[in-house]
């Protein structure tokens, strides 16, 4: 099945009869200094009409309607995540693989294979394919990345409303100007990724 410019490619009835289904995953959060790495799952139906992107193309306002409507006509899928504890211990590339393969864990249907946005698959007992920018020509791919995105958003968005002093609302917690001035006047709170670079330098230079 080809692939046109501006089209998203549905694998889902690609899939051979009676063994399972494609999965599209995605994750968000690898950047950001605090807060979790979200993986997300998802098999959505053949011939799904949805007006998916990936989503770092796409409004807020957008993005929000589209994951309501993921969720709604979705066959199966399943957001998860890896903490802050974990991408200390673990890294955040062997983290990201985890928060994948928990969301992958988490489907109930059938799995056929597996399709990942990126150049790497998470250790799963499924057949996997590694898609570099996957979330911009699979649809099930797109899905998942709107699906993690927004998930990641509601989190800084609470995380805002505990610590407005930190404009979590604005930089969801990515190392912007304003995120490390704000991080440098008022300290660190609890969810911050002590083995990010920013963070350790901060952790450094504090009194003792």
């Amino acid at each position: 099945m080809s692939i046109q410019q501006g089209e998203l490619n549905f694998f889902a009835s690609d899939v051979a009869a009676g063994k399972g289904y494609v999965v599209g995953v995605d994750e968000v959060g690898r950047g950001p200094l605090v807060g979790d790495v979200v993986a997300a799952a998802v098999i959505l139906p053949e011939n799904c009409a949805l007006p998916l992107k990936d989503s770092k193309a796409l409004s807020d306002t957008k993005r929000n309607r589209l994951t309501k409507q993921i969720k709604a006509e979705a066959l199966d899928f399943c957001i998860a995540r890896a903490t802050p504890q974990e991408i200390d211990e673990l890294n955040i590339l062997h983290a990201t693989m985890l928060a994948m393969q928990r969301a992958v864990d988490g489907l109930k249907l059938p799995i056929e294979k597996v399709l990942v946005d990126g150049n790497r698959c998470p250790d799963i007992p499924h057949p996997c394919e590694a898609i570099v920018k996957g979330d911009g020509k699979v649809a099930e791919i797109s899905a998942a990345s709107i699906l993690a995105k927004v998930h990641r958003d509601e989190q800084m968005l609470a995380l805002h409303e505990r610590y407005p002093q930190y404009g979590f609302d604005s930089h969801k917690g990515y190392p912007t100007k304003l995120h490390l001035e704000k991080l440098a006047e008022h300290g660190l709170i609890p969810g911050y990724r002590h083995s990010f670079k920013p963070v350790r330098n901060f952790i450094v230079h504090l009194p003792k």
